[in-house]
C-alpha cells in the first residue's frame, strides 16, 4: 500500500494544508464566500484588494465579458472590476471573524493604495486585522485611479518605495503581486526584492481586449455604447502565467518564493505550475466557471499524480521542470525526427496534407484513391503542425519520432516561374 500523499507545503514561513488559494477577486470578496470555500478544501485566500477608504470605488454595469473560443465555453474572461467597493471596516471584519474561525488556513490581504499615506494605513489596518500575510497589488490592468495598480508595477521604483513603506509598518510576510505587461519581470521582481518582498506573485491580468461587437462597434464589455482596454484571465493567459513564474524560479538573483496565479482550472494546470517553480496557487476564473467545489478534484488528481510519481508531498514536486528548462539556442540540433502516422486510425479528412502544403514543409504526399496520407520520412522537417490539426480523438494518430542519423532538412522553394 502507497503511503499517503501530503499536499501542505510551507510558503513564507507559513504551513498551507494545500497550495490551493482563491486569489484577490470577485470570488474572495466577503468572509461569507471565502468560508464556502474553506468548506470545499481551499488551503488559504488572499482578500479581494482593499483600497483606501477615502476614495470611492463604484463598478461599471455591467463589469464582465465571457470570451468563448468556438465550443470552448469561457477560455477566458474580460473584467473591469477594481479593487473592493465594501467599506474597509467591513473588510477588516470579515478578515478577523476568517482567522478567527478558520485557524489553519492562510487568509493574506491584498492591499493597494493610490498614495504612500494610503499604502501606511492599509498595511496597518490589514496586519492589526490579523492577516497573515500582505499581498501588494502593483498589478491590476484597469484602475481608474492615477498612480495605482499596473502603473505601479511599470514603474519599478515605486515597486520598491511602496514596498519599503510597507515593509517598515508590518512585520508579517510580503507579497509583490505583478504585471506580465512588462518587458522582463524579473525586473520589478528584483525591485520588490529590495524593496523587502518576502514572496513574489505572478501573474495578475493581462491588458487586453478580447472582442467587438460588429452590430454596434463597441469592444466588451459594452457599458452602455462605451469599451476599453482591462485585464484579461483564465485559461487563455495560463501560457504566459507559466511563463511568467518559469522565468522567475530560474533568475538565481531573485531566489523568493513563488505564488503562481493565471489560468489555473485543472490539477494539470496546477502541477505545470509548481514544476515551473510555484509554490502556491492562485484561482478565479476557474471558480467563476465551476464553483468552488473545483478544489475537490484538483486535490483529487494532484493526490493521485503524486502517489503515481512515487511522490510523498507536493514539495517534491515545485520547481522539478527547471533543470530541463534552457535557451532556444542550446538545443541538440544535431537530433532530428519525423512525424509518424497510424494510418489505421486515419479518416481521409487530408486536413493533415493541406497544413502540410500551406504551412508545413510541403513534403507530405496524398493518396487520393485511398485517402490517405504518404509521409516523407527524410524530408519531412517534423514541425508536427500535422498533428495539431489531426481531428482524430483519443491517443493521437500523428506522432514524433527521431531518425538516428538523419541530416537537418530544409524546404525546397516551390516557386511556380
Amino acid at each position: 500500500m502507497s503511503k499517503p500523499v501530503d499536499l501542505s507545503i510551507e510558503f513564507c514561513g507559513k504551513r498551507f494544508p494545500n497550495p490551493f488559494l482563491l486569489s484577490s477577486s470577485p470570488v474572495s470578496n466577503t468572509a461569507e464566500m471565502v468560508e464556502r470555500a474553506f468548506e470545499h478544501g481551499f488551503g488559504g485566500v488572499v482578500y479581494k484588494s482593499l483600497g483606501s477608504p477615502h476614495v470611492e470605488i463604484v463598478h461599471p454595469s455591467p463589469r464582465m465579458q465571457g470570451y468563448d473560443y468556438g465550443p470552448a465555453r469561457l477560455a477566458g474572461l474580460q473584467n473591469v472590476e477594481q479593487t473592493s467597493d465594501r467599506p474597509l471596516q467591513d473588510n477588516l471584519a470579515d478578515i478577523a471573524y476568517l482567522k478567527k474561525r478558520w485557524p489553519d488556513r492562510v487568509v493574506i490581504a491584498s492591499i493597494m493604495g493610490f498614495a504612500a499615506p494610503e499604502w501606511k494605513e492599509l498595511a496597518i489596518a490589514a496586519e492589526g486585522a490579523g492577516a497573515d500575510m500582505l499581498e501588494l497589488n502593483f498589478s491590476c490592468p484597469h484602475m481608474c485611479v492615477e498612480g495605482a495598480g499596473m502603473k505601479v508595477g511599470q514603474s519599478f521604483h515605486l515597486v520598491q518605495q511602496f514596498t519599503e513603506l510597507v515593509r517598515r509598518q508590518v512585520k508579517v510576510p510580503i507579497l509583490a503581486k505583478l504585471t506580465s505587461n512588462v518587458a522582463d519581470i524579473s525586473e520589478p521582481a528584483l525591485y520588490a526584492k529590495k524593496g523587502g518582498a518576502d514572496a513574489i506573485t505572478a501573474i495578475n491580468s493581462v491588458r487586453a481586449l478580447t472582442e467587438v461587437g460588429l452590430d454596434d462597434f463597441v469592444p466588451r464589455p459594452n457599458i452602455f455604447g462605451k469599451g476599453a482596454l482591462s485585464g484579461f484571465t483564465g485559461p487563455g493567459i495560463k501560457p504566459i502565467g507559466l511563463r511568467c513564474i518559469a522565468e522567475l524560479a530560474g533568475n538565481k538573483e531573485l531566489g523568493l518564493p513563488l505564488s503562481g496565479c493565471g489560468g489555473i482550472e485543472t490539477w494539470v494546470d496546477a502541477a505545470e505550475y509548481l514544476l515551473c517553480g510555484a509554490s502556491t496557487l492562485q484561482m478565479t476564473t476557474g471558480v467563476i466557471h465551476y464553483g468552488y467545489r473545483i478544489v475537490e478534484d484538483m486535490i483529487e488528481g494532484l493526490s493521485d499524480f503524486l502517489a503515481a510519481k512515487g511522490l510523498g508531498s507536493v514539495g517534491e514536486l515545485v520547481g522539478k521542470a527547471l533543470p530541463q528548462m534552457c535557451g532556444v539556442g542550446e538545443f541538440d540540433v544535431s537530433r532530428q525526427g519525423a512525424a509518424a502516422y497510424d494510418l489505421d486510425r486515419c479518416v481521409g479528412c487530408g486536413q493533415c496534407y493541406i497544413v502540410c502544403q500551406d504551412a508545413g514543409s510541403g513534403t507530405l504526399g496524398w493518396d487520393s484513391a485511398k485517402r490517405r496520407p504518404v509521409p516523407d520520412e527524410q524530408r519531412c522537417y517534423s514541425c508536427m503542425i500535422c498533428s495539431f490539426v489531426c481531428p482524430v480523438s483519443g491517443p493521437p494518430a500523428i506522432t514524433y519520432k527521431e531518425i538516428r542519423g538523419k541530416k537537418p532538412f530544409i524546404a525546397a522553394g516551390r516557386s511556380k516561374r
